[in-house]
């Protein structure tokens, strides 16, 4: 090209073109900034101040404009690459302005990940590449394989004889000093191969795991549920193959945790390629829990039979099986809860050994013609023990109390390593067990009277002011072959020891005829025999036999008008089964639960009934003086516990703090409660024991037929609850103890008060001087304040004009044997304080919570026990 035809050099400015647009000024909507007006080209990009990039725009030439055209379009183009440093790019490079044709900025270095992606705009700049994708997958494989691979290398074998060197579980006094140790090495023994015979082996396999010979080991599914479940907070699971539970039985530690479950299964993959099946099956064996404190099937054939593993009989091994199903509902001993009773674990027990069997038919491990060669159920040598005294029904409180805070079952608790600190004061719990003992002696000859058998004692004893369980007496004691624990029994009525808690619900709700005010102790009632009870309308009540119920007293005296007060110190029914429709027997259920007796201790026969007031729900002797314990701390409860610390390798477990205080009822109605009931022990049935030297509270109790009674009392340091009842071992009922000790009939105020006396005479010389009650201020209002009639004789009954019989007592009243009640775990109770449940209790605890009835306040028809509880002795 000629030199003259050669463009001149156009001005960094952009050119002619852009000289003009800057001469226009705003002529054309945008403004350039001229040359060097900031002092440096760069300038017009961002690099001044803030004022600079509001006036200045940068300029470029005609392409550039295009451009900016096209980005300000609805079709445009992306728009120019963000210059590094957060500044904005310059068309024409990245030393300023030009005409588009300028060298562009030197691309990015590629990044090892590219994400978010780059030269991607919008949702496609976060959605990955399938390299990226593909990568990420590699990469998390290869590092599961190598997880697994070093997780297997790490692992070893267990060995059955290292379980052997199991911890023991340590139990202290509330002193700290060692009260017992129990599980772990206790009694365990471990046998070959060759000395199990085939007959367990077979009904095992059969029962948890069929294709055990055929498997790898291990369950995938069962531990994708297992885990799952724990990562969702739910119950734990355990392993599901006979393999995984081998394993599981060689951990000390029982926690159940992802990293364990992890461990558990490259254990089991191990165990799995380097051990026969027979080994395995062994192994385990001889490590799983059987009940009794048996570990290993040599110390279970020993502990239930008598023998050697070698001498099992098929219809022995084929429970025994069954029992490794859970020893504490499958052992026909009984276990923790109201759902583990000697009953129903027998019943449960029977129907999975019938199971077996047939299972063992039904996957070819057992003939038919072997099979009905079996026999009937095995029967048991007698339970022993090394706890001899109350040890055993303490062990057994603070078992449940612990299993239920830590989310334990009984079964892992068993293994052993923990050190439990009890509330438990050792002279104290003597002291109780001697005041039996003495009563025991003096009263009952078992060897001259037969009436003299199978009669009980339960006794518990309650700090008011902090729920906790101080002493407790549960019976002879297991070393005596007494299992049950009449501290914390179900099926024994209290009687006339409700009768404060229907005068609290009065004093705190009120009744109809107050339109809710509270009513003073001080109104009356008709106290008279055979009173006819009337609904809220004022209509009578009919018994089951469609005529107008009358309630029964225990004598015939006519009492007339007489006040609350009054006829709580005598112990009279007729009054308080009328307050009790007054008030609403939801009313005074609600108050029983704010008290910490919870429905499931409610009799249900009797939950709408007259008989409800009069005392024919049962409650343990525990949850007596701990509601008791409430008019005692002038209407504070606390709920009952029995453990203050558990140590688990060194670490204190989470969850044994003090319960916290709630308000039962207020102060004025205990503190005026409490002054009814110091009337008692003055000047009503409970006399005997007024004579003890400090202030005292409390209430007797007598059930219908004899076949219960109670002396629940308090001072403000201590709430103590004596119980006495007799039973049929055979035919697991309560039996009337008229006749018992040589007299026609025991009293609340009689024996159990006696057992008070004693012990609470020796209890409180370590609280130095008694605190007194707090004086009880007027409350509520008195109604049907008459002068009382001339008491007359009663009439004389006729064939035309006698009153409603009595009915016959519910069979739920006096049925059940006493048995443990149920523990509050993690699988099965739940809290208390007004709430409709047994809560924890410090390992006493409630059967399962039903739905409740509605209680109406008409009571329903009178049904139940005829009320004879109580009485002038009651």
């Amino acid at each position: 090209m000629s030199e003259h035809r050669r463009k001149p050099p156009q001005p960094q400015g952009g050119g002619r073109a852009a000289a003009r647009r800057g001469q226009a000024g705003l002529s054309s909507g945008r403004r350039a900034a001229p040359r060097g007006a900031t002092g440096s080209p760069s300038d017009s990009y961002g690099s001044g101040s803030a004022g600079s990039v509001s006036e200045e725009r940068p300029y470029g030439g005609r392409a550039e404009a295009r451009r900016a055209a096209q980005r300000s379009g609805g079709n445009r183009r992306r728009a120019a690459e963000p210059a590094r440093g957060g500044r904005r790019a310059a068309p024409g490079g990245p030393h300023g302005p030009g005409r588009g044709r300028g060298r562009g900025a030197p691309p990015d270095r590629k990044r090892f990940i590219d994400y978010p992606r780059a030269g991607k705009y919008g949702l496609a700049r976060w959605v990955p590449s399938w390299r990226l994708v593909t990568g990420v997958f590699l990469a998390f494989m290869g590092g599961l394989v190598a997880a697994a691979g070093i997780g297997y290398a790490m692992v070893g074998i267990p060995k059955a004889q290292d379980t052997a060197k199991a911890q023991n579980n340590v139990f202290y006094w509330s002193n700290g000093k060692q009260m017992a140790a129990t599980g772990g090495q206790t009694n365990r023994q471990l046998v070959s191969d060759a000395e199990i015979p085939r007959e367990i082996k077979n009904a095992v396999v059969s029962a948890e795991n069929a294709s055990f010979y055929e498997d790898n080991g291990i369950d995938p599914a069962g531990i994708a549920r297992a885990v799952l479940n724990m990562a969702r907070g739910g119950e734990t699971q355990g392993g599901s193959t006979i393999t995984q539970q081998f394993v599981k039985n060689t951990y000390l530690s029982q926690e159940q945790t992802l990293s364990r479950k992890f461990k558990e299964l490259f254990i089991s993959i191990k165990v799995g390629q380097q051990l026969s099946k027979d080994e395995i099956l062994a192994g385990y064996l001889n490590t799983a829990y059987y009940g009794r404190n048996a570990y290993g099937i040599q110390a279970a054939a020993q502990a239930y039979f008598g023998v050697d593993a070698q001498k099992l009989t098929p219809s022995q091994c084929a429970f025994l099986a069954a029992v490794l199903k859970g020893p504490n509902f499958y052992n026909p001993d009984g276990g923790v809860g109201a759902g583990a009773t000697p009953e129903s674990n027998t019943k449960r027990a029977k129907e999975r050994w019938s199971w077996i069997l047939g299972r063992m038919v039904e996957v070819g491990r057992m003939t038919p013609e072997a099979r009905a060669k079996v026999g009937e159920f095995p029967t048991f040598k007698r339970q022993t023990s090394n706890l001899s005294g109350q040890s055993g029904y303490l062990i057994d409180i603070a078992k449940e109390y612990v299993a239920k805070k830590a989310g334990l079952s009984p079964e892992d608790l068993e293994k052993g390593g923990y050190r439990i600190y009890t509330t438990f004061d050792k002279e104290k719990v003597n002291q109780l067990a001697e005041a039996v003992e003495k009563t025991r002696k003096s009263f009952l000859d078992p060897k001259k009277r037969e009436k003299d058998k199978h009669v009980q004692f339960g006794g518990a004893s309650v700090d008011p002011k902090t729920g906790a369980i101080i002493a407790l007496y549960g019976g002879a004691g297991y070393d005596k072959g007494h299992y049950s624990n009449n501290a914390n029994t179900l099926g024994v009525p209290v009687g006339s020891t409700w009768k404060p808690i229907v005068l609290a619900s009065a004093m705190e709700y009120g009744t109809y005829q107050t339109e809710g005010k509270p009513l003073s102790p001080l109104a009356k009632y008709n106290g008279n025999d055979l009173l006819e009870i009337k609904n809220q309308d004022g209509d009578p009540i009919m018994g089951n036999d469609g005529k107008p119920f009358r309630q029964k007293n225990e004598g015939t005296t006519a009492w007339g008008e007489v006040t609350l007060r009054k006829a709580m110190e005598q112990s009279i029914n007729s009054p308080f089964a009328q307050l009790g429709i007054d008030v609403g027997l939801s009313k005074t259920q609600e108050m029983a639960k704010k008290m910490g007796i919870s429905s499931s201790f409610f009799d249900k026969a009797n939950i709408k009934n007259v008989s409800f007031s009069l005392g024919t729900s049962t409650p343990s002797a525990i949850r007596m003086a701990d509601a008791y314990g409430s008019f005692a701390n002038s209407g504070l409860h606390y709920e009952p516990y029995s453990v203050t610390k558990v140590i688990k390798d060194g670490e204190p477990l989470k969850g044994f703090e003090v319960p916290e205080k709630q308000e039962a009822m207020g102060a004025d109605v205990a503190n005026n409660v409490t002054d009814v009931l110091e009337n008692v022990v003055k000047n009503g049935t409970g006399k005997k024991v007024a004579d003890i030297g400090f202030p005292v509270a409390g209430k007797t109790g007598t059930t219908d037929e004899n076949k219960s009674a109670w002396f629940v009392g308090y001072t403000r340091e201590l709430s103590t609850a004596v119980t006495l009842f007799r039973t049929d071992p055979g035919k697991g009922k309560l039996l009337s103890m008229n006749g018992t000790g040589g007299v026609p009939s025991i009293h609340g105020g009689d024996i159990p008060a006696q057992v008070w006396k004693d012990y609470m005479a020796e209890a409180m010389k370590s609280y130095g001087t008694p605190e007194p009650f707090p004086e009880a201020e007027p409350i509520g209002e008195i109604i049907n304040d008459t002068p009382t009639p001339t008491a007359v004789p009663t009439p004389t009954e006729t064939a035309d004009e006698s009153p409603t019989p009595t009915p016959t007592p519910s069979e739920s009243l006096t049925s059940p044997t006493p048995t443990p009640t149920e523990t509050c775990f993690g699988f099965q109770c739940n809290d208390i304080g007004g709430s409709d449940n047994g809560g924890t209790d410090g390992g006493v605890t409630s059967s399962p919570t039903p739905t409740e009835t509605e209680t109406d306040n008409g009571g329903g028809n009178a049904n139940g026990n005829g009320g004879i509880f109580g009485g002038p002795s009651g």
